[in-house]
């Protein structure tokens, strides 16, 4: 399961807090000071995703495996970090390992918790952490640049390649844009993608505020909804002091606190759900007597690719898939009447699976 986002930021806005509620441990120091955070901690959170859960009684099933995400909580990246202030250098490596980063923004006054830059400006911290991954993308442009330079004097057509491509990048960085903002082809996209870019990374702006501000957020969130809008991505207002007490709550005194708060959902489910989204990945499911089971998948990929999701003899032998959508196995009630209604679907190698298919994979090793 290799689906990682970094949860990166300026010291003290939140990060080891609202990581601990996502893994509902302690295993990162939440602390007032600086860095407390050295090495990256690494939690597996599961997906909510009601549809599991109606599927699973449906079918009586004894066990419910839910999809699964990883999230790892990076120490605070101050101004300099690419030049190595603040131990900037690890941690940025540290970000090349993800696959996408959820950036998490101060959107709360309190005169006992310390901000490093000594004010609230979710902007300007946004800013900051940017020129930083811009700035080190910079520096590790110019060595394969200089590499490259090398191979295309040998006519290396790959080389030559990607070193017009290497300019643009650098190009773009030198105008004070990340390169997520480019107007790029697909196809250069994912040439891109192979050079292990910090600010190529998709990205999540996450407005931690206030337990007052939890359901209609304020000023500060309005900034960055606005910023992301602009960015063509998406902003989640959550707070952390509420999500660290919903961690410690049985599921129905979770569901009863989210109701006095005037909240649908916690902010830890929304998101898990827009991380889901953000590494543009789908969901699958098989169901039966033993267990129902959610499976993640990159949107667009194949039913035999589905297959080998589960075990790679399923990939190798593919035969074909028996498939029903989450909406007709719901709408009848169990596998088989969805069948006697002939809502079972055959589908060959080259169908593209849909978010919320039921599988039965057929295949021969």
């Amino acid at each position: 399961m290799g689906f990682k986002c970094g949860i990166v930021g300026l010291p003290n806005v939140g990060k080891s807090t609202l990581f601990n509620a996502l893994t509902e441990t302690a295993s990162a120091e939440a602390a007032n000071y600086p860095f407390c955070t050295i090495e990256p901690n690494t939690g597996i959170v599961s997906v909510p995703d009601k549809r599991l859960i109606e599927l699973s009684d449906l079918a009586k099933s004894q066990k419910i495996i839910p999809a699964q995400m990883q999230f790892v909580d990076i120490a605070g990246l101050v101004s300099g970090a690419s030049k190595g202030e603040g131990l900037g250098n690890k941690f940025l490596s540290h970000i090349r390992e993800v696959d996408a980063i959820i950036h998490v923004l101060r959107c709360f006054e309190d005169p006992d918790i310390t901000h490093v830059e000594n004010n609230i400006n979710p902007l300007r911290d946004a800013e900051i952490i940017e020129t930083e991954l811009m700035l080190a993308d910079i520096e590790s442009l110019d060595r394969q640049i200089q590499n490259l330079t090398k191979k295309a004097k040998t006519n290396d057509q790959d080389a030559k390649s990607d070193l017009v491509l290497m300019n643009e990048l650098y190009a773009l960085l030198s105008e004070g844009k990340p390169i997520r903002l480019g107007n790029f082809t697909d196809e250069k996209v994912k040439q891109y993608k192979s050079f292990n870019l910090l600010t190529s990374k998709p990205i999540l702006y996450v407005c931690n505020v206030d337990e007052n501000d939890a359901a209609s957020g304020n000023s500060f969130t309005k900034n960055i909804y606005e910023k992301a809008k602009n960015e063509n991505c998406e902003a989640v207002i959550i707070s952390g002091s509420i999500e660290a007490e919903i961690a410690l709550l049985e599921y129905d005194e979770k569901n009863d606190f989210l109701r006095d708060l005037n909240l649908e959902e916690s902010g830890l489910s929304r998101l898990i759900k827009a991380g889901f989204s953000l590494l543009d990945l789908i969901t699958f499911f098989t169901i039966g007597p033993k267990e129902a089971r959610a499976w993640t998948l990159k949107k667009n990929s194949t039913a035999p690719r589905a297959a080998g999701v589960i075990h790679t003899d399923f990939e190798k032998g593919f035969i074909r898939a028996e498939t029903i959508s989450c909406d007709d196995y719901l709408k009848y009630k169990s596998e088989q009447a969805a069948k006697d209604a002939g809502r079972v679907r055959i589908e060959g190698a080259d169908y593209l699976v849909k978010d919320g298919d039921v599988f039965h994979f057929r295949f021969n090793v």
